[in-house]
């Protein structure tokens, strides 16, 4: 099939040698608003610079202000899009985008590709077969080893919206429940440039899941020892961990232990490459099939809705259900 590609920074470029790579791929077309990098791109990996709508499916990796636009124009044209997250910035441009999407039937898949991790995956089927038993508590981390620029901080939405939608997203993928009330908190513990633009860069969450589950939640923008992404889920038989491996930036203060033996992982493109791919491989296998989408609209919606009470909750000091945030 012939692929477009529009946006071409890092996870773009990412994006553009995994769909050059990829056999159902025939022909690959690439746009970016800086001409320079389109052509280097194009010529590294063996694609073409045009029109990335004249294609048969779409690859959008644009800045978030373009994302809504790019995913109506598609569902307009009938080309099957996938996108990187978030739909748009706010609640109600993400519920236009679910109707237009609905209206159209178009395939359209938002990029969460932490559904596409191995190891979230394992836990969802350790939860689904039983074997963690009847779950009691969840928790989960996201830690960054350092702060985004500064430039970036006041387009991005907050941490809750632009970091921890993740952790809301692959919540409602692995336990299958919704999140009914979020009790959040922040705290600015580096650079001032997060409290100049109403931001945090430490976080803390008490979420509780429709069937009364708890689940806390951390996160830093200064997580010095590397890159921390996991998923604790305990139940009355066992608890899983995603994210426990030779990589997992932490020392224990246990003289005997010698787990983790491997370098931490620096970014979330390391630590993600294989989900990456296998989510591309997903969108195209469903462009090719006809297949639904493994990741709708809707469900960036609903991860959206959790962040936005996160987002309230933080700015008012108490819980906020979830309810409360309607479009």
């Amino acid at each position: 099939m012939r692929v477009g590609l529009l946006g071409l920074g890092r996870i773009g470029a990412f994006h553009a040698t995994t769909l050059a790579a990829h056999p159902e791929v025939g022909e690959l077309i690439v746009s970016d608003a800086d001409e320079v990098r389109a052509k280097e791109v194009a010529g590294r990996v063996g694609a073409l610079v045009g029109d990335a709508f004249e294609a048969d499916a779409v690859v959008v990796a644009t800045p978030t202000s373009t994302h809504a636009e790019l995913i109506r124009r598609a569902c307009d044209a009938g080309i099957p899009v996938f996108c990187e997250k978030p739909v748009a910035p706010g609640i109600e441009e993400t519920a236009r985008v679910v109707e237009a999407a609905a209206r159209s039937g178009t395939l359209v898949h938002i990029g969460f590709q932490r559904r596409f991790d191995a190891g979230y995956a394992a836990a969802r089927r350790a939860l689904r077969s039983g074997q963690v038993g009847e779950l009691h508590r969840v928790h989960m981390l996201t830690a960054d080893p350092r702060p985004p620029d500064a430039a970036y901080i006041p387009l991005s939405g907050g941490i809750f919206r632009d970091c921890h939608i993740h952790d809301f997203d692959i919540l409602r993928w692995v336990t299958g429940r919704e999140v009914e009330s979020v009790y959040a908190t922040g705290a600015n513990r580096g650079a001032a440039f997060f409290a100049e633009a109403g931001d945090v860069d430490t976080s803390a969450a008490l979420l509780t899941l429709d069937d009364g589950t708890l689940v806390t939640m951390q996160g830093s923008r200064y997580n010095g020892a590397g890159y921390d992404v996991r998923m604790e889920l305990a139940g009355t038989r066992d608890t899983v961990v995603v994210g426990l491996d030779d990589r997992v930036p932490l020392t224990s203060a246990e003289p005997a232990a010698e787990f983790p033996r491997g370098e931490a992982w620096p970014d979330f493109g390391a630590r993600f490459e294989a989900a990456y791919v296998t989510e591309i491989g997903a969108f195209l296998d469903s462009v090719r099939d006809g297949g639904q989408s493994p990741c709708t609209v809707q469900d960036a919606l609903a991860a959206l809705r959790v962040a936005e009470a996160a987002e309230l909750s933080r700015s008012t000091g108490r819980p906020v259900r979830v309810a409360e945030v309607t479009v």
